[in-house]
């Protein structure tokens, strides 16, 4: 807990550098596609002065943002996101100019192969840290967004940097490669010779662990 919230103090005191946008130009995912996101923020930590956010709150901020950025993607393959909310500070209203605090947040982040049942990745951690605008960086963010707007834009940053780590990996491990079609053609004479074998081609359902 203490590693936590040293983390977001630290993080509130930096700047920020570009202004990530809602729809950006999509990254190279190969055959990715998102079946599910999880949000979870109920042993979310908060930070020193922060507004106060309900775990609901968050979950619903997480999840629209990861909708948004990764559900555009139309591979073959399914995969499932979960994000766990480990900590953050939503920034209070402030000194302009002499202490303007930067809303954080810190999450965990799994990807999940639904195909293959196994986990790609198990809590990769991320800390993002809110965009300067002209206005927040004279008035402070807590004067100048709501606590809703400092949600919505933490997740947007927490849902792009997801995405450009998943690019990252499927270019350099190849995470998202399409995997050869597990059923091969049959030849069509041997359809003929013996009709029966095209009844013992199957497809197992694979579910998601509950």
């Amino acid at each position: 807990m203490l590693r936590i919230l040293t983390l977001i103090t630290g993080l509130a005191l930096m700047g920020a550098c570009t202004q990530t946008q809602v729809y950006e130009e999509p990254e190279s995912l190969g055959e990715f596609k998102l079946r599910v996101n999880y949000a979870f923020a109920e042993k979310a930590k908060q930070g020193p002065v922060s507004r106060d956010a309900t775990p609901k709150e968050w979950e619903n901020a997480i999840q629209n943002a990861v909708d948004i950025r990764m559900g555009r993607y139309e591979g073959a393959q399914d995969y499932d996101i979960g994000i766990s909310l480990e900590g953050y500070m939503l920034a209070p209203p402030g000194i302009p100019i002499i202490y303007n605090p930067k809303s954080t947040a810190i999450v965990l982040v799994n990807v999940y192969d639904v195909n293959k049942k196994e986990f790609l990745a198990k809590g990769k951690q991320f800390q993002v840290l809110e965009d300067t605008t002209g206005g927040s960086a004279l008035k402070g963010s807590g004067n100048e967004r709501t606590k809703e707007e400092q949600m919505s834009g933490l997740a947007l940053k927490v849902a792009d940097r997801v995405e450009e780590w998943l690019a990252e990996e499927h270019l350099e491990n190849g995470w998202f490669d399409k995997r050869p079609d597990p059923i091969q053609p049959l030849d069509p004479a041997e359809v003929t010779q013996n009709p029966a074998r095209a009844a013992a081609f199957h497809s197992d359902v694979l579910d998601f662990p509950l």
